[in-house]
């Protein structure tokens, strides 16, 4: 018997003093979900038992409640824009010790080369990481990214550490119809997230029967309790453009928490830093009237149970000394925030390669890429449904002149595009859009989901085309432009998805942008992150790529024209 273990067992029989003890707390049981006046012994990073103890140190908890650090069951670091030094800086606080990552931000856009960076600057954090290999690069073929991830790929990310098995199988009609490529992949782990929006009935008997266990892209209470009775795990989702927690908590009322787990997808960093993380989701779920404890296993023991990671979740022995200490069961912000029974430790700085910057490649690029020759007639339209990232297939009639389609400020009607950016094709995807409000200017960005080439949404080409090529020069990023006048900025030199900056830096140019948009007409919420999803053609039910408008309904490329 190895000593640690050896030592573990004599902390828990009282033959040896803890490192630490907990004590005069009340100690959630997430298993029978009570609350127990008793110690916490801690050794060595892990729980060594409940009950009486003395240890070399004490907390005294008392008046307060001890609980487990917060897991995020389904996430993408790179949504935070931060690199991953700056995120850990950014959630420990809020008691987020442990997320589930899938790097597919970073793979469309630097391919495996990039989860690999990912999985290394993750390694030294006092957050625990863990990864899914990403199944869907890109989304589908209407997309375009740097290069295509094949089962190979999948299979040697695997092998690495921390890597838990497959991402998100966004390619739902492929693995309803029986791809072989997308077979090929779900046979390369029994560990698989799922990506099924608006998959009802026998095409979710059949997506269910592949395999695929969880899904964080329910709706509705329907869409959730099918999902439950075919026996997948509903991670219900709050991130900052689809907030689904609120429609999803009378199952988690109904249910309990046994298969349903709370994760956030994308969350911009003000979002996180003006509202939390995990424990906000907690929160507002008790506010909803949810019992606290169920609530609060929804952001612990299920995550951990889901993906299998039995070392984390409970206070309880044998468990990861990863705790919180609350002064309420209200806010859920800890006082206190240990990560294998230590505070939080410095946190190392990621390391960035030059190669991982300069990715924005796009040529000469001028206002004539984005003329719409029209004739006359309707168009089909994106419509922006606020709060979510589905979208609206509308249809209308453009202004035009002299042959060309123009944006409409009475109806709200904006001109989208999608420029490719990573082999520098020149090729781009036209359409227009309602919902921005948009009355003069234009908005941009290099974070578009999944491939990430460069979306841009204006009401007039010259706005467009300077936003465009701001972006090119500072080598991604978002940018709010009127004609040739830069309002805000918020550069993102790696990759085109995240800072190098630190956090107060991208705090503070991330609702500048924000701000910016607002004087252009803008009022959505989370702006940049609707425009991203309108990239995304795994989506229902209208977006637009570089290679023309998706029709995600009926999964084929459309027509402009209606």
């Amino acid at each position: 018997m190895d000593a640690p273990l050896s030592k573990r067992l004599a902390v828990a029989r009282g033959d040896e003093l803890a490192d630490l003890v907990i004590r005069g707390g009340q100690v959630l049981s997430v298993f029978t979900r009570e609350w127990l006046q008793t110690d916490v012994a801690i050794v060595d990073g892990w729980i060594a038992g409940l009950g009486d103890y003395v240890g070399h140190e004490t907390i005294d908890a008392s008046g307060r409640w001890v609980v487990p650090g917060f897991i995020d069951a389904h996430m993408h670091l790179e949504s935070s824009k931060l690199l991953v030094d700056e995120f850990a800086r950014l959630v420990l606080p809020f008691g987020t010790t442990a997320v589930v990552a899938d790097p597919h931000e970073i793979a469309n856009v630097l391919g495996t080369d990039g989860v690999h960076w990912l999985l290394d600057a993750t390694a030294g954090l006092p957050l625990d990481v863990y990864f899914m290999a990403s199944s869907c690069v890109p989304a589908s073929d209407f997309e375009s990214p740097r290069r295509r991830l094949s089962p190979g790929d999948l299979d040697a990310l695997l092998r690495r550490r921390r890597v838990i098995g497959v991402a998100e199988m966004m390619n739902f009609p492929g693995v309803i119809s029986g791809s072989p490529e997308e077979l090929a992949k779900l046979a390369l782990a029994e560990h698989v997230d799922g990506h099924a929006p608006g998959v009802r009935g026998r095409s979710l008997m059949a997506y269910a029967a592949a395999g695929i266990r969880s899904d964080h892209e329910a709706y509705t209470v329907d869409e959730g309790r099918e999902r439950l009775r075919a026996g997948m795990w509903l991670l219900i989702r709050e991130g900052s453009a689809a907030r689904n927690l609120q429609a999803l908590l009378p199952l988690l009322a109904e249910y309990g928490p046994g298969r349903i787990a709370f994760c956030t997808d994308d969350r911009e960093p003000e979002h996180i830093a003006d509202d939390g993380h995990i424990n906000s989701m907690v929160r507002d779920a008790v506010a909803f009237g949810i019992p606290v404890a169920d609530a609060l296993t929804a952001a612990t023991l299920s995550p951990a149970l889901w993906h299998g990671l039995a070392h984390l979740g409970a206070v309880a022995p044998g468990y990861h000394a990863d705790l919180l200490v609350l002064d309420d069961l209200e806010r859920f912000i800890p006082e206190i925030v240990l990560k294998r029974g230590h505070p939080a430790a410095a946190i190392p700085e990621a390391e960035v390669p030059d190669w991982m910057r300069h990715t924005v490649r796009i040529g000469a690029f001028g206002p004539e890429m984005f003329r719409v020759p029209w004739g006359g007639g309707d168009a089909r339209v994106i419509g922006i449904v606020p709060g979510q990232i589905l979208t609206d297939s509308l249809v209308d009639t453009p202004g035009h002149r002299a042959g060309e389609a123009l944006a409409a400020v009475a109806r709200d009607l904006a001109k989208i595009a999608v420029v490719e950016r990573h082999l520098g094709t020149g090729r781009v995807g036209l359409g227009f859009v309602r919902g921005f409000g948009l009355k003069r200017g234009a908005l941009a960005s290099s974070v578009a989901h999944d491939a990430h080439n460069i979306v841009v949404v204006g009401m007039n080409d010259a706005s467009m085309a300077a936003a465009v090529r701001r972006l090119a020069n500072r080598g991604g990023g978002i940018v709010v432009v009127d004609g040739a006048e830069v309002l805000a900025e918020l550069p993102l030199p790696v990759a085109g998805l995240l800072s190098d900056a630190p956090l107060e830096e991208v705090l503070i140019a991330s609702r500048a942008v924000i701000d910016a948009a607002r004087t252009l007409g803008c009022e959505l919420d989370s702006p940049f992150q609707h425009l991203a999803f309108l990239a995304l053609s795994v989506i229902p039910s209208l977006k637009l790529t570089d290679r023309g408008l998706v029709d995600v309904d009926r999964f084929e490329l459309v027509p402009l024209e209606a």
